[in-house]
């Protein structure tokens, strides 16, 4: 194999009580990353298209990320890489991730797989460091690995996935404006209440619990924030009334996806994902503010191979 194209898919991390914990691989957004071998040893990015991003390796995510493997990794040739960028930058919903995870995933592919998709969480970090400035895992280990997925310790590279409810369903609102992930993590405190911090791990065990016993009443007693979403609601457009109409059209919670400004509403069924969609958009509309809104089941296999050669 010379060539692969692959379809690196959207995530939301956090989900309300899992801050830098939880994620989860979202089905119908995100880039597509071709990659190729040369002769010329190293890593070239050739052409970003549909987002205006650099193409330095030292700059853009895939680059960073890409580098990481190969400095580990002995190969006899080099990489170029083609993307195209269907995930805003500063969206909220994994843009860095996305082509983080899904360039290392295709060199893998491309020498032999030498490591699991677990094994190339540590290496899409790096570009997650150099889009944010924290060496999180949450968006890149939920679409190298699939499904709903847990970090315990990234440091010892120890993730894995959960189960996922078969009806659970996501509507997801980005209001078209630049959050950047740094920003959004420079407004959260170091130091936490012990009750806050015994409410957030209360329902971060409830809403594993839910998971698997696929109890959707509790995953939607889970979904609270009682640390994070207070201090960053404030950097969203009507946040507050967007999760009221949220909870009253159905949903199971709603919250800030990743370090916003998109916002995420859980449902069950896909129904009514639509019907919180539709009511989500009556309150943008009113403020004249650009957004869009996707609606998505839970992607179960992470990153997509569509083209070999």
């Amino acid at each position: 194999m010379n060539e692969i194209k692959v379809f690196s898919p959207a995530s939301i991390a956090n989900l309300s009580c899992g801050y830098d914990i939880l994620g989860v691989c979202l089905d119908n957004i995100g880039d597509e990353i071709t990659v190729r071998k040369t002769k010329k040893k190293g890593v070239v990015i050739k052409k970003v298209s549909g987002q205006k991003l650099s193409t330095d390796i030292s700059l853009n995510v895939a680059g960073v990320s890409a580098t990481a493997l190969l400095n580990e990794t002995k190969v006899n040739c080099g990489f170029e890489i083609e993307i195209h960028k269907g995930i805003k930058p500063g969206s909220g919903i994994g843009s860095s991730a996305a082509s983080s995870a899904g360039s290392v995933f295709a060199i893998n592919k491309l020498i032999g797989e030498p490591y699991t998709n677990k094994e190339l969480i540590k290496f899409a970090m790096y570009g997650e460091m150099a889009a944010s400035g924290s060496k999180h895992a949450d968006n890149v280990a939920a679409v190298l690995l699939g499904g709903f997925t847990f970090v315990r310790n990234s440091i010892e590279n120890d993730y894995f996935k959960l189960n996922t409810p078969i009806e659970i369903a996501f509507t997801v609102i980005h209001p078209k404006i630049e959050l950047k992930t740094k920003d959004s993590r420079a407004v959260v405190k170091d130091k936490v209440l012990l009750k806050n911090m015994i409410e957030q791990s209360a329902n971060l065990g409830a809403f594993i619990s839910g998971l698997y016993t696929e109890d959707y009443d509790l995953i939607g007693r889970s979904l609270k924030d009682v640390i994070i979403e207070p201090l960053r609601s404030v950097l969203i457009p009507k946040f507050e009334k967007i999760k009221s109409v949220s909870i009253n059209s159905g949903a199971l919670g709603c919250g800030i996806s990743g370090s916003g400004p998109s916002v995420f509403a859980m449902c069950k069924g896909v129904t009514t994902a639509i019907n919180v969609g539709n009511a989500m958009k009556k309150i943008y509309d009113k403020l004249d503010l650009d957004y869009d809104v996707h609606i998505s089941c839970v992607n179960d296999i992470g990153i997509k191979i569509l083209k070999t050669n």
